[in-house]
């Protein structure tokens, strides 16, 4: 094992970050216990790089783990995970020093369901399904050339700029309105609800625009809370949705 060694770089009290990441990597790496681990979890933020290797979260309720699966390690499943898979993941911990974190590097996968925030989701889509709030004949039509668009996003994000922009060279002379609002946590849904329905019962507006960048599954959650799927449903402008990493 490495050990901690002083850096004559900044005085003899001090250490690099590169000797002190290395330090704690072999800590890692000496203990058994993380060369060979078992890990369940549901995944989120799963990427599948074009070299071949996944990214993703495993995560539970109260913690999260970063996780890297080689190409030769993923050529080997029998399936593709995806956001929400409830898994069981052996491989072992090691530390990622240019990022100065701690990861799972994942030698196997398997499938054990579909986790919570997944079954959810399901559960209520094909409630609201049921209930005909996705019928095509119920949807409003899009004025081609509308005058003032409401949006409702957070003030911050970038996503915003990026319509603005885009707005700015296709329809220069339409006029917006931006209803501001949380895009994710807890307070989110009941903020959206509300900035919707505040443009909603305007008269000015021609349409609507609710949009976010892109992000886990954790962190879109709130466009999928019901009550923002009902208020979408009652509104009585047409809404356009541009949630996700394509807006």
């Amino acid at each position: 094992m490495g050990f901690l060694r002083k850096s004559t770089q900044f005085g003899t009290n001090s250490w690099t970050v590169t000797e002190l990441t290395r330090y704690i990597r072999d800590l890692f790496e000496v203990d058994y216990r993380l060369k060979d681990v078992e890990v369940s979890g549901e995944i989120s933020n799963f990427t599948e790089a074009r070299s071949g290797h996944l990214y993703f979260t495993l995560k539970d309720a109260q913690a999260q783990l970063k996780c890297v699966m080689w190409r030769s390690a993923a050529e080997q499943l029998d399936y593709l995970p995806r956001d929400g898979d409830a898994v069981v993941v052996n491989g072992r911990i090691s530390v990622y020093e240019a990022a100065g974190a701690y990861q799972l590097y994942a030698e196997h996968l398997e499938q054990a369901g579909r986790g919570g925030l997944a079954i959810a989701f399901e559960k209520l889509k094909q409630q609201l399904s049921d209930e005909g709030l996705f019928d095509p004949a119920r949807k409003k039509s899009i004025p081609s050339f509308p005058r003032k668009i409401g949006i409702v996003t957070s003030a911050d994000a970038a996503a915003l700029r990026d319509i603005l922009n885009v707005l700015q060279r296709r329809f220069p002379l339409v006029s917006v309105l931006i209803a501001p609002t949380l895009v994710q946590g807890n307070e989110a849904p009941g903020q959206i609800v509300q900035a919707l329905r505040w443009l909603d019962g305007r008269n000015d507006i021609d349409t609507i625009l609710v949009s976010r960048g892109g992000g886990s599954m954790e962190s879109l959650w709130a466009f999928n809370a019901e009550g923002v799927a009902r208020t979408l449903f009652a509104a009585q402008h047409p809404i356009i949705s541009g949630v996700g990493p394509e807006v």
